[in-house]
Formats: C-alpha cells, structure tokens, sequence
C-alpha cells in the first residue's frame, strides 16, 4: 500500500513540474503556482457562498433560540426581559422581525418555519412607541436607584470614620469627611426611602407594560409547550441533515470543475498540447484538494459522526473518544479500497497499454511514437519485453506475444 502512495505521489510532483516530459523553468513554475493559489481562494470563496446557498437551521427556526433561552431562564424578570428585547431597536428598525426573518429566505432554498413566523407576527405586535415610552421611563428611574445607591455607597465609606471622631471628640471642622455622622445615617435613611419608592414604581409600570394585550398575547406564544416542541423538533432535525447539505451543495459546485479539468487534461494529452496539459492537471489538483477537506469536515461532523457517536453513546456510555479511533482505523482502509480501485479500474495499467498500443503512443507517457520505435523518443521507455516463448519482442503490458500468441507472464 505504501509503495503504491510513494509511486503516486511521485507521478503527481512528477506531472506538476514538467512539460512534454521537460522541467519547468523557475519563473514559469512560480507563475503556475500564483495561478494555483489565486485559483484555490476563489474556490474556496464559492463553496463558502454555495454553502450558504440552503437556509441554515438558526435561519429556518430563527425563533428557536431566543424561545429556548426564555425557557431555560428562572429569572422572575424574565417576561419583562423578553418584552423588553422586542421593543429594543424600535426607532431605528421599523420593518418588524416578521419581514427580517422573511428576507433571509430570498434567494435561498429552504423555508421558514410557519411557528416562527407567527411567533415573530406576535412580538411585532407589541412594538409600539406607548411601550417604548414606558421603558425609557423604567430605565431613567433605574438610573436613579443607581446614583442613590452610588451615593450610599461614599457615605457608607465614610460613616466609620465620622464615627470614630465623634466618639473621640474631635471637633466638626477638624474631620476630613464631608459630612458628620448624624447627617450621614439621616440621609442613607432618606435615599433608602427614595429607593424604595422608585422600585414600587418601576414594578407598576413592568406590570403595566406586561399587562397589555399584545404583550399578553406574545407570552401566551411562548408558554405553548406544544409549538415550542415542534420547533425544536424542527431544529433538531434541520441541524442533523445540514452539514450533508452543504456537502452536496458543495461537491455540485466542485464535481463539474474536476470532470473539466480531466477531459481538457486528456485532450491536451493526447493532442500533445504540453503548457495546456500542465495547466489543467494543476487545476484538477486544486480542485481535488477543497473536496477531500470538506468531505474530511463533514465526517466530523456530518450524519456518520452523528451515527456513530450516537451508536457508541447507547453501547458504551460516554466513551465518545472511541469515534477517534474508529476513524484512525477506518479512514486507512477506506483509503486503501479507493487506491485499489482508482488502480485496478480507472488507471488499470493492462487497460492503458491496450488503448496506447491501439493508438500507436507511448506506454508509459502516451505520446505519439512511430510504429517501429523501440524507445520512446519522449521519454526513453522501452516499449517491447521478450517472450519467453518464441523470444521475439512483444509489447509491454498486453496480454499475449504479437508472433506466437502465448500468454505473458507478468511483469
């Protein structure tokens, strides 16, 4: 198997430097490799944009997060958070989250999801400048508690010291704090009070927002335990398949280039068109290279690592770090088949040397030789072996003497 690797790798460091079989010059080869590099960012550009061809599952489900977030949260506060985070913005976007979730679709291939879209319709209902108004006044008022309890904050500082020199006698006008001890207890009293006023008032107008019927209309949306499982379920679902998606998005993106690059490649080959030869075999490489990483992405990621984490979750608990092992070993032999393949079908020696020898071209580098010509002129291969039968010369790689038609052993 490894000689196998060695030798192809050879051929391809081999193909990738030379030109009918001549080295390329310095400048021309770092003139393939710019192309090469140029070429490969704009491929890796298109499947980043061909992959988001499909709608995402966030973009599908677009409520899924936010709806999940609400239900995992024991803030008490939690229905006025949510009033709040729809109402944010609401000067500066005036489109509503129903038409923002609905221009994600254009364009692109999926749907969205028909809960979400009602969910979104509910909480543009409540999007109104009487509600903004409520909260500005919420948040100026909380901005009050802040600065009283900034300013209990000094005068607690300080109350110890003022404290002290009382007890010790010192004289007012000598202390280094800004006011004594009596005015200090009399006026964290007074701000204690002004805090608790303003909470009251701030609980009355949360009541009062929360108390509309839009807002009471968008939460009874949410507590629906039943559309909440449809969207996850939804999500869930759309988030297993997606990384296949965007492999098979992908590989139609990249699958055309290849099958391109190889008909120019063998056309160029054939006609012994050499510069454009180089040119698209460099090519075929580079699009190779984005397939097999994305293909090695998805298996991290993809439906098998989904399988078989999960196969390997139900037999042997949490053991998840095994997945690793399975692909160290299966990754190899799954290389192994496809080398075997590629070499006994697709590059099968024997079926090359048949359609050369057909073609009147060398065995080794398929260039056109004459009919007699024992070395190939291109590459120096020779292009007969003696039977060892009749002991005349035969080709190479067919399966029986051109003089006697025994069968050849192989080489």
């Amino acid at each position: 198997m490894f000689t196998t690797i060695r030798r192809l790798l050879n051929q391809l460091f081999s193909k990738s430097r030379k030109i009918n079989n001549e080295p390329l010059n310095k400048v021309s080869l770092i003139v393939i490799i710019l192309i090469d590099i140029f070429i490969l960012v704009n491929v890796f550009i298109g499947l980043n944009d061909i992959s988001q061809w499909h709608l995402s599952p966030g973009q599908s489900y677009p409520c899924y997060s936010e709806w999940q977030n609400y239900r995992t949260q024991n803030n008490k506060d939690k229905n006025y958070e949510i009033i709040r985070q729809g109402l944010s913005g609401y000067q500066n976007n005036q489109y509503g989250f129903q038409k923002i979730y609905q221009e994600q679709k254009q364009g692109r291939l999926g749907k969205i999801s028909p809960i979400c879209l009602d969910y979104a319709g509910s909480k543009d209902k409540i999007r109104s400048s009487e509600k903004q108004q409520i909260i500005r006044t919420i948040d100026n008022k909380q901005e009050q508690i802040n600065r009283l309890q900034q300013s209990n904050n000094n005068i607690r500082s300080q109350y110890d010291s003022t404290l002290l020199e009382k007890i010790a006698g010192q004289p007012r006008e000598q202390s280094i704090n800004q006011i004594g001890a009596e005015k200090a207890r009399q006026t964290l009293d007074q701000n204690n009070r002004q805090i608790s006023t303003i909470t009251k008032e701030i609980t009355q107008l949360k009541d009062q927002l929360l108390t509309k019927p839009e807002s009471i209309d968008f939460l009874t949306v949410l507590k629906n335990e039943n559309q909440f499982n449809q969207v996850e379920a939804g999500y869930k679902q759309a988030a297993f398949w997606y990384p296949t998606i965007q492999l098979s998005f992908q590989s139609l993106f990249l699958i055309p280039l290849i099958f391109l690059a190889l008909l120019v490649h063998n056309f160029a080959q054939n006609r012994g068109y050499g510069l454009i030869a180089l040119i698209s075999w460099h090519l075929l490489v580079v699009f190779f290279i984005p397939l097999i990483l994305k293909v090695f992405e998805f298996l991290q990621i993809g439906v098998i690592f989904e399988f078989l984490s999960n196969l390997i979750g139900s037999l042997l608990g949490g053991l998840l770090f095994l997945i690793s092992y399975v692909y160290i070993l299966v990754v190899p032999l799954v290389g192994f088949v496809i080398i075997k393949f590629f070499q006994r079908v697709v590059f099968n020696p024997k079926v090359q040397a048949v359609n050369r020898v057909q073609k009147m071209r060398c065995i080794s580098c398929a260039k056109t030789i004459r009919h007699n010509d024992i070395y190939c002129p291109h590459c120096g291969y020779d292009q007969y072996r003696e039977c060892h039968h009749c002991h005349e010369l035969t080709y190479k790689g067919l399966a029986y003497c051109k003089h006697c038609g025994t069968l050849q052993e192989p080489i």
